[in-house]
């Protein structure tokens, strides 16, 4: 596992974002905003979290490709001033199921840990039931709060998942 620069996140991060959100998400979120989606959405907001340290991106390689991300840090919800945040985590498409993602999810808990963060908490689309699957096996579990979303019209939920660490 590699910490992405914000000139790095350009190339990488966000074309790994575009083509995991147009396969994880499809069925999910309307699929005229998958559609028009640009590989360089994100690249405003990560380039200046990056850069003011509120979060870390770290990239996971295969075959000399960067092919999958994790994006964490201190928690951004000011209810929760002493939490960790997975802010994200994609893998490009052919690399699903493949443990990539898992890497990346347990490299980023141990770093927010080590940092001193006890409780670590994400957010998760109410219908991606596979995403919800994987936290669960890694040792997630669904908190009763829930933010609603809104994305070309559609109303989602995100549901919060909790990591502890255990003594």
């Amino acid at each position: 596992m590699f910490p992405e620069s914000p000139s790095g996140c350009r190339r990488n991060t966000h074309y790994i974002h575009s083509s995991s959100w147009k396969t994880a998400y499809k069925g999910i979120v309307p699929q005229e905003y998958l559609d028009k989606l640009k590989n360089d959405f994100w690249v405003p907001a990560f380039e200046k979290w990056i850069s003011d340290n509120i979060i870390i991106s770290k990239l996971v390689y295969a075959d000399n490709e960067a092919i999958g991300c994790i994006a964490y840090g201190k928690s951004r919800d000011i209810s929760l001033p002493d939490w960790g945040e997975i802010v994200s985590i994609y893998a490009l498409p052919k690399y699903f199921g493949r443990g990539f993602g898992k890497a990346l999810l347990v490299n980023a808990i141990n770093d927010l840990h080590h940092k001193g963060f006890e409780n670590i908490y994400l957010w998760v689309l109410e219908e991606n039931l596979q995403a919800q699957k994987f936290y669960g096996k890694n040792g997630f579990s669904k908190s009763e709060d829930k933010l609603p979303y809104e994305i070309s019209g559609e109303k989602l939920i995100h549901l919060r998942f909790i990591h502890q660490q255990k003594d």
